[in-house]
């Protein structure tokens, strides 16, 4: 049985048995004694997206009173939960998203807590994950932004929808609409002006399949 610990688009931790491509936490949501969560679901405003591997790290999944380690299947899974970029295991990640952040916003770069702060008040309403209007149309969503249609959730990537799922992103469709942003705001102006976040390798294969085959004709 998987620990409960995967995260969904929606921010909700599950537990399913989908490998995850980086790790992160919002603070020590867990008791170590039975390994399992605690009732809430955060500690911090500060939630991170980290490297699975660092400097030869290892650790013991939910087994000491330290930070609960959480799980994405990708980066822009993370971000649609609220999550950002760690400023230690992933440095370069994260000093594009700020700047990044700043450009689409007009201002200079915001501190870790300023960013984190911001976030909690896109990424949380009354205690649960807050669903945003479309900032405009789907085709001119950014790569990496994630929508929600009739209680599911799609990343888009390359002009198409990849549909999350507890098995990994089912095959490539095009939405005709969205019933809202799932991504934080903030985050999606990053992605706009140019940060570039870990999708998938199912994505990118698709991708490039479907890239071939427009290109055959």
């Amino acid at each position: 049985m998987p620990f409960r610990n995967r995260v969904t688009p929606f921010g909700d931790i599950v537990a399913i048995p989908q490998r995850g491509m980086l790790t992160g936490n919002r603070g020590i949501i867990h008791d170590p004694a039975t390994r399992t969560l605690l009732g809430r679901r955060w500690a911090s405003k500060m939630w991170l997206v980290c490297r699975c591997d660092y400097k030869g790290r290892r650790r013991s999944v939910m087994a000491s009173q330290s930070w609960t380690e959480l799980f994405f299947l990708d980066e822009a899974v993370a971000l649609a939960a609220g999550h950002r970029p760690c400023f230690l295991c992933r440095r370069q990640s994260a000093e594009s998203y700020r700047a990044a952040w700043a450009t689409a916003l007009g201002t200079e770069r915001p501190s870790a807590g300023e960013m984190d702060a911001k976030l909690h008040h896109q990424r949380i309403s009354g205690g649960r994950k807050r669903v945003h209007d479309m900032p405009c149309a789907l085709p001119d969503l950014p790569d990496g932004a994630v929508v929600t249609v009739s209680g599911a959730a799609f990343t888009i990537a390359g002009g198409q929808a990849f549909r999350w799922t507890e098995a990994g992103y089912e095959p490539p469709q095009l939405l005709r609409h969205a019933d809202g942003l799932l991504t934080p705001p903030s985050t999606c102006g990053a992605l706009q002006a140019g940060y570039q976040p870990v999708l998938h390798p199912t994505i990118e294969t698709a991708l490039s399949v479907f890239r071939r085959d427009e290109h055959s004709f």
